[in-house]
């Protein structure tokens, strides 16, 4: 089920690789960048940190912003 039907925002700091792929506009490879970002850089501090993540850019980040959280 992808996370914006069901309205519950993906936490960027607990979600492992499949609850990362639900989230819409992030495939397999990008779930995985999201996950070795974390590991090299710890917990993401805010949403805005995903700029970091490589393949992400300006406008992938605003699309995602409304399906993940960090808290």
């Amino acid at each position: 089920e992808v996370a914006s039907q069901k309205g519950n925002k993906v936490n960027l700091n607990t979600a492992d690789l499949s609850e990362l792929q639900t989230i819409s506009g992030i495939g397999q490879k990008r779930a995985q960048d999201i996950l070795d970002y974390r590991e090299a850089n710890g917990k993401f501090n805010s949403v805005d940190d995903l700029k970091n993540v490589s393949g992400v850019g300006a406008k992938t980040l605003e699309k995602l912003k409304e399906y993940v959280t960090v808290d």
